[in-house]
């Protein structure tokens, strides 16, 4: 896990667990905040894709996991890809930019760090069984007893539409959160590293 974040060239210290959390709150309150204003403008109908794309967004500034950037390291361990065709307009020009390949400790997760991920992936996936729960069983009344929805001002298919944004969202982010959310205070672990070195 990265101890800082850097937006718009300044960099923010998260080594703080509340910082982290708090964080992880804001992404949550800001992707309900954009569900519910996509649900006012057209009812999902055309919109329901950005949350899609504003939950990959979060991912690759803030969260990380699945993309490369953001606090959590790759899940898979790869390297980022580097496209030759960017260079190439620099070295036409004849500038020099310098764009160093990241070392392997910023993109692959030793044994601790591997345990916690799967760990974090075991406590989403018992969330995320629990919500598609729920939304087989809207999809059964809606299917079976349709009149047990209608008492809603949503109709059952906004509904399940609904409902599945929000599962495809908490499957995108749920375990970097999880993460962010329970890991300790970065400054301890790194006393205790500096402190157990012999000097």
């Amino acid at each position: 896990m990265r101890a800082e974040l850097v937006l718009m060239g300044k960099r923010l210290d998260m080594a703080a667990r509340v910082r982290r959390r708090a964080l992880v709150v804001s992404i949550y309150a800001g992707l309900a905040l954009l569900m519910a204003s996509l649900w006012s403008v057209d009812r999902w109908h055309t919109s329901g894709v950005y949350m899609i794309f504003a939950t990959i967004f979060v991912n690759r500034l803030f969260l990380g996991g699945y993309n490369f950037g953001g606090l959590i390291k790759p899940f898979n361990g790869k390297a980022p890809r580097r496209s030759a065709y960017r260079e190439t307009p620099f070295l036409m020009l004849a500038l020099r930019v310098y764009q160093p390949t990241p070392e392997e400790s910023e993109y692959r997760s030793d044994e601790r760090e591997v345990h916690q991920r799967d760990r974090a992936h075991y406590q989403a996936y018992k969330v995320l069984t629990i919500g598609l729960t729920v939304l087989w069983l809207v999809a059964d009344w809606k299917m079976k007893v349709p009149r047990l929805l209608m008492w809603m001002h949503v109709s059952a298919d906004g509904l399940l539409y609904g409902l599945v944004l929000m599962a495809i969202v908490a499957a995108l982010t749920l375990p970097q959160a999880i993460l962010l959310w329970t890991e300790p205070d970065m400054e301890e672990e790194v006393t205790a590293s500096i402190s157990g070195q012999p000097g």
